[in-house]
């Protein structure tokens, strides 16, 4: 009474294939082994390559221009007089 007999399982897989039906079992263990598949091989892509590890990182060439008419100090805000109409 311990362990399952082979009628045991014979009637438990039975009454899965009632409920999900053959096609739907085969369509989830396909997108199962699909995914699997994908896993792996990000997986490979994921280690660096030689030629990625000897390249050293760069410094920019340059430096970015803000707009001509910005204020650079920090906090400070421009009053414009308008004429008295």
């Amino acid at each position: 009474m311990g362990s399952f007999s082979i009628w045991h399982w014979a009637i438990v897989l039975m009454v899965v294939l009632l409920l999900f039906g053959g096609g739907k079992i085969s369509g989830l263990m396909g997108d199962l082994a699909t995914g699997i598949k994908s896993f792996k091989k990000n997986m490979k892509e994921d280690e660096p390559d030689a030629s990625m590890a000897a390249a050293e990182p760069t410094a920019p060439a340059g430096t970015i221009q803000g707009p001509a008419g910005a204020s650079t100090t920090a906090g400070t805000t421009q009053t414009t007089s308008r004429p008295a109409a």
